[in-house]
């Protein structure tokens, strides 16, 4: 006991302390969801999320004091995204294949999910600034948070609505694919990648490599499509 409450006494006093709460958040969050089966409504991100902001907010502590400690998982992001090649480079030959279809799909994606986020909050009374930070929001998030900058919207309120939407898509996604009746792999891939990222690629990569390899490119094609696609929307409309 008195060595548990000298290394709480240590950790509390570095940044170490919330780099250890975020990987002990995901470690829960990842035991609940495999004892329920995998279940894709135990999203252990979501439960994670859920638990870091309890903490936080029991705790008093300013997101900038916990980011010096979890930084070091956000620099992982990049490794972790270029490690998606991997799954792409084994199924290359089907990508090859099926060059235009992808093409299409991520593009009508791409614009369909920056429309339907904008014209929600539209419908909703949401102001030019909140339109703009919500039309990225299916773009992982360093890039979407880019883009909002460059139109003008809030980059905080982009970054929220990046992760709101990725555990959605992750959660919900595949059980939405179920009722729509989509059984290829590769364009539940597609889907995934597309309309949630990151986080839905993760959920992809765990339930059939072809569709996690399909996710990644999606991700990657759908945040370059909409980086050159909306701000030349935006500057036609507004």
């Amino acid at each position: 006991m008195n060595d548990v409450r000298e290394v709480w006494v240590y950790l509390s006093t570095t940044p170490l302390l919330h780099l250890t709460l975020t990987l002990a958040a995901f470690a829960v969050g990842s035991a609940v969801y495999e004892r329920a089966g995998r279940n894709p409504v135990f999203n252990p991100v979501l439960i994670a999320v859920a638990l870091l902001i309890g903490m936080l907010t029991l705790t008093g502590t300013g997101y900038e004091r916990y980011f010096e400690g979890a930084q070091f998982v956000h620099f992982l992001l990049g490794p972790a995204t270029v490690c998606l090649a991997l799954p792409l480079y084994r199924q290359f030959d089907k990508v090859r294949k099926s060059a235009l279809a992808l093409g299409a799909a991520i593009l009508g994606g791409s614009l369909t999910a920056s429309a339907t986020a904008v014209g929600i909050a539209w419908a909703a009374g949401g102001g030019r600034e909140t339109l703009l930070s919500l039309a990225p929001k299916s773009v992982t998030a360093p890039v979407a948070m880019g883009i909002s900058e460059q139109l003008g919207g809030l980059p905080s309120l982009t970054a929220a609505m990046v992760i709101v939407t990725g555990i959605i898509g992750a959660a919900l996604g595949p059980l939405a694919l179920n009722l729509i009746g989509v059984k290829d792999w590769a364009a539940r891939g597609v889907a995934m990648g597309t309309a949630s990222h990151g986080i839905g690629t993760a959920r992809a990569l765990q339930v059939n490599e072809v569709a996690g390899a399909f996710s990644g490119l999606a991700m990657g094609l759908n945040a370059l499509a909409t980086a050159l696609l909306l701000p030349l929307i935006v500057g036609l409309m507004w």
